[in-house]
């Protein structure tokens, strides 16, 4: 084991959620598999079929606000670690999802977005949202339908946040990647730039990927999480 860190930087992705009954973007079955990416999560789909767009990310949502749907025992590990970790810590998250507030995770960064927001195409203002809204939708600031779209980040978009997450990336001694793919970018080389700031790198995951890692956990997030980070926090 490497010395105790003392700056932590951790990106999560669909694996952490998984297991809380979220479909990950590469499941063969479920939500995602009949809504091909091009339809329902670039721009040009929205311009294309916006009701159709609306309808997917409505369905998402509905999902998410279900009682089967709650944090696992890995958004508690994470929650857990920042509240009693003396050192600096930030959670950054691909996931769209809320299950890492509901465990208590508090310095967050949501790269990808929030499905449960929306925000004007004219101002920019996000709002809250839990019901489903469409075209026909009054914008609250101005008072206009069909203003409104999903707070998700979409292909071909910039993520949300990078100025902070690169400075959180260049200035950690520890990044851990947990239940990514490693094939999106930019996310896919956050590890690379803490790597050559001279961070130890870890990877979390329930499989193998292609990412050159200095460390590498496998197993279902519900196990390998909560142990990996008591383990630092005895470090």
């Amino acid at each position: 084991m490497f010395k105790a860190p003392r700056s932590v930087a951790v990106l999560t992705g669909a694996g952490i959620s998984a297991e809380s009954g979220i479909e990950t973007f590469r499941a063969t079955d479920g939500l995602w598999a009949n809504h091909p990416v091009e339809e329902v999560a670039t721009p040009e789909g929205f311009v294309r079929n916006p009701q159709k767009v609306y309808d997917f990310y409505n369905q998402r949502r509905q999902q998410l606000l279900s009682s089967d749907i709650k944090p696992n025992a890995a958004h508690t590990a994470l929650a857990k670690f920042e509240y009693e970790f003396n050192g600096s810590f930030l959670l950054i998250t691909q996931n769209v999802d809320n299950l890492h507030e509901r465990a208590g995770s508090k310095n967050l960064l949501h790269m990808h977005g929030e499905l449960l927001k929306m925000h004007c195409l004219n101002s920019r203002t996000v709002f809250n949202i839990e019901k489903d809204f469409d075209f026909d939708t009054l914008c609250q600031c101005c008072r206009t339908p069909g203003n409104l779209r999903p707070h998700v980040v979409w292909f071909g978009e910039m993520p949300l946040h990078m100025n902070e997450i690169n400075s959180a990336l260049e200035s950690c001694d520890l990044f851990i990647a947990i239940g990514t793919s490693g094939n999106v970018y930019p996310a896919s080389g956050f590890y690379q730039i803490a790597k050559t700031r001279k961070a130890h790198t870890v990877e979390l995951n329930l499989g193998e990927t292609e990412s050159a890692f200095d460390t590498h956990v496998y197993g279902p997030a519900t196990e390998v999480v909560p142990a990996y980070f008591e383990s630092l926090l005895q470090t």
